[in-house]
């Protein structure tokens, strides 16, 4: 079954049309986000085949064409004859894994998903591994730790051991192959590239997380879609889910605290600096320059705390909204 999602008009919001209901029983949706995969995509889809009839196990497949400029549509549309398993769903412009992702669950019938790429480094074979723990009921979420060598392995040492210190999550590997409850999508914030943290932001909501060792083999066809660009992007990435993590319920812990302080150094150093200027009669410009900044700064921090406040309570509502909205949906 192929579905195309047409591309929103810019001053409108994303909307992904409802799939028609799948007839079949499903536990497992493999999400496999394709941007010019037309050369991977037949031997990905024969080797899960080959997955799907060796197990007791209902899985579906969603290949989400995230704006593939070469024949990804046309092979798909191909494939999903052959496959009864198989869903495509399009995307007529990039728009990035993450949205990928949410939209391949908006269309899954499983309660557990997957994502696994369309390139072939990960092997389809190993998914029943990864699903294992979660069908045992041992974990809400597993990942892979990628065994092998590959490119970049560096700068994903650096990656999460940076995210090992922010976060205290104690896997080996965060940006990987991923099974998952459904649950856990329904509790993630929507945000471009905020895929890479999916294990911390579960973790943060009070998931269980596990991991496997997954081989890690070169791609069959293509070339990565990534490059040393994407290192900066990630940091500042890093950077904003943890001060979601950290501070976005309650901000005016962070932005308060530091106009309180700067505020406080502002009067202290000004009372400080008249006493001075009575005593001996000499005044320093630069002292009064930095007074000046601490006081101004100190109220716009305080200010933008309170600010934030009134967002994190509105962002509150908007969680309960959502949360009675899937609660009637589950029948709850």
């Amino acid at each position: 079954m192929a579905i195309e999602v047409r591309s929103p008009a810019p001053t409108q919001l994303p909307r992904v049309p409802d799939a028609p209901p799948s007839t079949r029983h499903v536990d497992v949706s493999i999400l496999v986000p394709a941007k010019d995969e037309s050369l991977n995509l037949p031997l990905f889809m024969e080797l899960t085949d080959a997955v799907v009839r060796a197990t007791p196990v209902a899985y579906e497949v969603i290949v989400i064409d995230d704006g593939s400029e070469d024949e990804t549509w046309a092979v798909l549309k191909t494939l999903c004859e052959r496959y009864p398993f198989l869903r495509a769903v399009r995307h007529r412009s990039r728009r990035g894994i993450a949205d990928a992702l949410r939209t391949g669950y908006l269309h899954a019938s499983g309660d557990i998903l997957v994502f696994y790429p369309a390139d072939l480094q990960f092997k389809p074979e190993d998914i029943p591994r990864l699903v294992a723990p979660i069908l045992a009921n041992e974990a809400d979420m597993v990942t892979g730790y990628k065994e092998g060598k590959y490119e970049k392995a560096f700068v994903s040492r650096v990656y999460n051991f940076l995210s090992r210190i922010l976060f205290h999550v104690r896997v080996r590997d965060l940006n990987s192959v991923k099974a998952y409850r459904r649950a856990i999508m329904e509790t993630l914030p929507v945000r471009p590239d905020w895929h890479r943290y999916m294990i911390v932001l579960a973790a943060a909501e009070g998931f269980s997380v596990a991991e496997v060792p997954v081989p890690l083999y070169p791609r069959h066809a293509g070339k990565s879609k990534f490059g040393l660009a994407r290192i900066p992007v990630g940091v500042l990435d890093m950077l904003s889910v943890w001060f979601e993590l950290r501070f976005a319920r309650k901000p005016l812990l962070l932005f308060g605290m530091l106009g309180a302080m700067l505020f406080a150094l502002g009067v202290v150093a000004g009372m400080s600096a008249l006493v001075v200027l009575v005593a001996s009669g000499i005044g320093l410009r630069w002292v009064w320059t930095l007074i000046q900044t601490c006081l101004i700064l100190g109220s716009v921090f305080f200010a933008t705390g309170l600010l934030g406040e009134q967002v994190a309570g509105v962002r509150a509502q908007l969680r309960e909204v959502q949360r009675s909205i899937a609660d009637r949906q589950n029948g709850r």
